[in-house]
């Protein structure tokens, strides 16, 4: 059977293209670090991999909120520590007060300095995060706490805030500030004043029940400030779980559809080479020309 020579031609540039075709996916595979670059590469695997990468972009969307809560839990565990050693500072005021062998000077100045820990107090209890007020309940957009004429009023709400850290789980992240710092037979704020009065009265007993109260509150406020230790704890777990699952799927990503790299440089050499020998053999069989017109940069 005789060949002519446009079947010859016809099979020499077949050979020229798949040679750099070959050449140009395996430059693609090392340049990207992927063997399928495109769904039509490995259709199957291109499908498990969209999931694969849905499930990732999840994950790292629960990522992103607990490390924010995790944020917002370490500042509003601060504020609440700074507060209590306020708190103690007052109840060491308010001893050193009740002993009845103070000048009324004395008294004046131990109220003052009681008077600097309450403003530390309303202080710290108006404590934001990322623009956000942490103890107004869901009031988040302005400050929970004024003073007036009339003592220190609370202007945020009764209400929690949830947020989703996983697929089905949810945790409280606040706890308002109504709760924490006036909390009948616990409140901060008023006992604070209370004893501010007393002291500045110069009546021991008063000034001895006013320091009580303060005392009581700050157990109290100890004890409601393991909420944000707790919800630490439990955000910390989660986010160790993430990221076990971050690199569980990142592995999964990689034996979808990523490429050895070693393999493809070695490919991308073998694929070279075959492309240079098939323009060698080329350059026996087509004319010059058409050579000259295949040639880079012609």
């Amino acid at each position: 059977m005789r060949v002519t020579d446009t079947t010859m031609t016809d099979t020499v540039l077949s050979a020229i293209w798949q040679a750099q075709d070959s050449e140009q996916t395996a430059l693609e595979q090392l340049s990207t670090g992927k063997r399928v670059n495109r769904p039509s590469d490995d259709p199957a695997a291109a499908a498990e991999d969209v999931l694969n990468l849905s499930q990732q972009a999840q994950v790292d969307q629960y990522t992103q909120s607990t490390s924010s809560l995790n944020g917002l839990f370490q500042t509003a565990d601060s504020a609440l520590g700074s507060a209590i050693t306020a708190l103690n500072q007052a109840v060491s005021l308010g001893t050193e007060a009740a002993s009845g062998t103070l000048s009324a000077s004395d008294r004046q100045t131990l109220a003052a300095s009681i008077q600097s820990s309450l403003d530390q107090v309303v202080q710290l209890a108006n404590t934001s995060y990322q623009g956000s007020y942490i103890f107004g309940g869901t009031a988040v957009t302005s400050a929970p706490f004024s003073t007036g004429a009339s003592g220190v009023t609370y202007n945020g709400n009764d209400g929690v805030n949830q947020a989703t850290i996983a697929d089905g789980l949810s945790i409280q992240t606040n706890v308002p500030g109504s709760q924490l710092f006036m909390q009948p037979g616990s409140d901060v704020m008023g006992s604070l004043e209370q004893l501010i009065t007393a002291v500045q009265s110069g009546d021991s007993t008063a000034t001895s029940n006013a320091t009580t109260a303060v005392s009581n509150a700050l157990s109290y406020l100890s004890a409601q400030q393991t909420f944000y230790g707790n919800a630490m704890n439990e955000v910390n777990n989660e986010q160790t779980t993430l990221n076990q699952e971050t690199t569980n799927l990142q592995s999964q990503e990689n034996t979808l559809v990523g490429v050895d790299m070693a393999q493809a440089a070695t490919e991308v050499t073998q694929a070279q080479t075959d492309d240079q020998a098939v323009l060698e053999a080329a350059a026996k069989v087509l004319p010059m020309t058409l050579l000259n017109y295949l040639a880079p940069g012609s």
